[in-house]
C-alpha cells in the first residue's frame, strides 16, 4: 500500500528532474551571452536562479504528487498531462531564452508559462487546494521571469 501511495510523487520527482535537466542544458545566467546583455538594476545576481528553482521544482514535484494521488481516472490522466504540458513549457522557456539567445522569444515563452501555470493551479485546485497552493510561488516567480525577460527584451533589442 505504501509503494501505491509513493508512486505518484516519485513520477512527479522524475517528470520534474527531467524538466529541469532538459532546462538546464540551454545553459544559464553564467553565460558569457548573458552577462553581455544590458540588464536592469533589480536583476539578481546568476546564484539567486538555482536557489529559488530548486524550491520551486520541489513544490511542484510535491503538488503533482499530492494531486494524483487524489485523483483516479480520466481525470487523474487530464491531471497529469496538464503537470506534463506545464513542464515542458517550462524546459521550453530556457530553449527560447538562452538557446536562442532571444530575449524576445523569451517573452513570448513565459508568457505561455504564466497562462499556463495559473491553468494548472486552477485545474489542480478542483481536486486539491493544497496542491493548488503549493504552485503559487512557482507563479509568482514565473512572473517575475516574464516582468525581467520584458526588461531585457526592451533594453537589448
Amino acid at each position: 500500500m505504501k509503494a501505491r501511495r509513493a508512486a505518484p510523487y516519485a513520477g512527479a520527482a522524475l517528470a520534474v528532474a527531467a524538466a529541469a535537466v532538459a532546462g538546464a542544458r540551454a545553459s544559464g545566467p553564467a553565460t558569457p551571452w548573458y552577462r553581455s546583455l544590458d540588464k536592469p538594476r533589480w536583476q539578481p545576481p546568476p546564484w539567486v536562479f538555482p536557489a529559488v528553482w530548486t524550491p520551486l521544482y520541489a513544490s511542484i514535484a510535491w503538488s503533482a504528487g499530492h494531486a494524483l494521488g487524489r485523483t483516479r481516472g480520466r481525470e487523474r490522466a487530464a491531471l497529469a498531462a496538464a503537470y506534463g504540458t506545464n513542464l515542458t513549457v517550462n524546459a521550453g522557456w530556457t530553449w527560447l531564452f538562452f538557446g536562442l539567445r532571444s530575449p524576445a522569444a523569451g517573452v513570448a515563452g513565459s508568457l505561455l508559462l504564466d497562462a499556463d501555470t495559473l491553468r494548472l493551479i486552477r485545474r489542480t485546485a478542483r481536486h486539491d487546494p493544497a496542491a493548488a497552493a503549493a504552485l503559487v510561488p512557482y507563479a509568482g516567480w514565473c512572473l517575475f521571469a516574464t516582468v525581467l525577460s520584458g526588461s531585457l527584451a526592451r533594453r537589448n533589442s
